[in-house]
């Protein structure tokens, strides 16, 4: 069985970082431009293992555990900033914070802009522990 050489390991961190890169730029949701660029992340992590096998040193393995810990950091970061802007604007798309930009830059208006979702029915809510409630009566079946 052959091991993969440099050029095997290049070439997916190329479509692993490509895929980012096309998921980044196509979506307007921000979770799925999130894992985008997780992706590409990983992607150049990858590169990075494979120059330090090639080379025979750890330098590129130990750049990526600094790389990992930060993305985790990051990951963190972001959902908990992706949760926050949902909560005020009951949506993800992008197009939506506009008003986060610099002031000196207009907007940006798309030409279709994503449907809202509809409004749902609240969930069931569980009764509270204790004595189950009481069942209505059945009527009787002859």
């Amino acid at each position: 069985m052959v091991s993969p050489d440099l050029p095997h390991f290049l070439a997916v961190s190329a479509v692993l970082f490509s895929l980012g890169l096309v998921g980044f730029i196509a979506r307007r949701n921000l979770i799925i431009m999130f894992l985008s660029v997780e992706l590409m992340v990983q992607g150049v992590a990858l590169n990075f293992v494979a120059f330090a096998r090639f080379r025979g040193n750890l330098d590129g393995q130990a750049f990526v555990l600094f790389l990992l810990t930060i993305a985790a950091c990051e990951a963190a970061l972001a959902l908990a900033l992706i949760l926050a802007m949902y909560r005020t604007r009951s949506s993800l798309d992008v197009s939506l914070w506009q008003d986060l930009r610099e002031e000196d830059l207009e907007q940006v208006t798309d030409d279709e802009p994503l449907p809202l979702a509809p409004a749902t029915a609240p969930l069931p809510q569980l009764p509270l522990a204790g004595i189950a409630p009481a069942k209505p009566e059945e009527p009787n079946r002859v």
